[in-house]
């Protein structure tokens, strides 16, 4: 298998290399290149690089994505389990006790499942920074401008 430091396989390796399932590499949070080793170092902290195959995690960027999408799904969830318990007649400092606990423990259990998601998808895709070309007609050579302001 060739590699360069920033990830890139040739094509040949690559399509061995996808039969790992994004989707089952996000909600085993397993590594999205082999699907052996688990990505996070801890309870959310992304490891530098997957045990197993060596893959450079640091160029996945998650952004803000996944803590979006879990407030709006478990947002609703929550208003969910909130009014069936509502409906049961418990006391408020139990609904409190009781919905609080979900949504501590459902978001950071959601929170790592999406983010391992959009990890896999990124590199299932092969998403990255975007890159502008300019081809620069007195030189003959092409540009290529990273982080421009």
């Amino acid at each position: 298998m060739t590699k360069d430091k920033t990830n890139k396989i040739s094509e040949t390796d690559q399509g061995q290399l996808r039969s790992v399932s994004p989707y089952k590499a996000g909600l085993f949070c397993l590594c999205p290149r082999c699907g052996e080793a688990p990505i996070y170092d801890g309870l959310l902290d992304v490891k530098e690089h997957c045990e197993h195959c060596d893959y450079d995690f640091s160029a996945a960027d998650t952004g803000d994505g996944a803590q979006v999408f879990v407030i709006l799904v478990l947002g609703v969830i929550s208003v969910l389990v909130g009014v069936f318990l509502f409906s049961l007649g418990l006391p408020q400092w139990a609904l409190l006790l009781i919905l609080i606990s979900f949504v501590i423990g459902g978001s950071i259990w959601m929170l790592r499942i999406f983010k391992a998601l959009f990890i896999a998808l990124q590199y299932y895709h092969d998403a990255g920074q975007a890159v502008r070309v300019v081809d620069d007609a007195d030189t003959k050579e092409k540009t290529d401008i990273r982080n421009e302001d």
